[in-house]
């Protein structure tokens, strides 16, 4: 096992052997091979559902304003969440309920139809769904913020929805980069919060809340989480956070020169 493909397994000493090693095999502050941890960057959608309590709802409200017949529950939406882009999630439930089939080419007329109504009220209908952070994060990016770990937030999403989301979620003050793809390519996300912070991937951990951004954070090589869909987990406190990126660095060595 390793921590880029664990969903928050506790470190406890009692379920220290599910990470591969007992509690008094962690490296203790004093030791040379410890990386202090700097910096924790996290994956907006791990720290909240946004899929499903935002972008779901956005796509209903689109559906609606079109005559459109369909609207998606939580459990649909996540299994078409397997599809890899939104055009390809409305393509898949048209073709299901034999929406717009007769012809291929007015078929995609409508599924970018859906996507472009979406798209202009995606913002707003995230702002107004009164999503919430998953159960204790925002005491832990409180906590880290306390204890001097600088914050990072990253998202895929539109900066003027992002920036006000997160503060409704986390609050004012403790949040020292957003990055969005507005700033930056997708794949640049987790590097540029790095950046933002002046913190190094050797000393950070990043909180994916999707394998896209799984993949793009292990690229900057920094030790990596995977927040479930459901968000359960036990990674809620610095010293969690701590001992899972030890843990981490453990099984994904620096490599050294010949």
């Amino acid at each position: 096992m390793t921590w880029d493909t664990i969903v928050f397994v506790q470190t406890t000493p009692q379920k220290a052997w599910r990470a591969g090693r007992f509690w008094w095999d962690w490296p203790h502050p004093g030791d040379p091979e410890v990386a202090p941890l700097r910096a924790v960057v996290f994956d907006l959608d791990a720290i909240a559902d946004i899929e499903c309590a935002g972008h779901r709802r956005a796509f209903n409200a689109a559906f609606a304003e079109l005559g459109l017949s369909v609207e998606w529950s939580p459990a649909r939406y996540r299994q078409l969440l397997t599809l890899s882009d939104e055009s390809r999630r409305v393509a898949a439930e048209l073709r299901k309920r034999g929406i717009g089939t007769e012809c291929d080419v007015l078929a995609q007329l409508l599924v970018d139809e859906i996507c472009a109504r979406k798209a202009a009220i995606t913002g707003a209908t995230i702002l107004d769904s009164d999503v919430t952070a998953r159960p204790g994060m925002a005491d832990l990016i409180a906590e880290a913020y306390g204890a001097g770990v600088g914050v990072g937030i990253v998202s895929n999403g539109s900066q003027t929805w992002v920036e006000p989301l997160v503060r409704q979620l986390v609050g004012d003050g403790v949040v020292g980069a957003v990055v969005t793809a507005d700033d930056v390519p997708r794949a640049d996300l987790f590097r540029a919060a790095l950046a933002g912070l002046g913190a190094t991937a050797r000393g950070s951990l990043a909180f994916a809340g999707s394998q896209a951004a799984l993949a793009s954070a292990t690229s900057t090589e920094m030790a990596t989480v995977l927040v479930g869909p459901d968000g359960t987990g036990t990674l809620l406190r610095v010293a969690d956070c701590q001992r899972a990126h030890d843990s981490w660095r453990d099984a994904h060595p620096t490599p050294t020169a010949a």
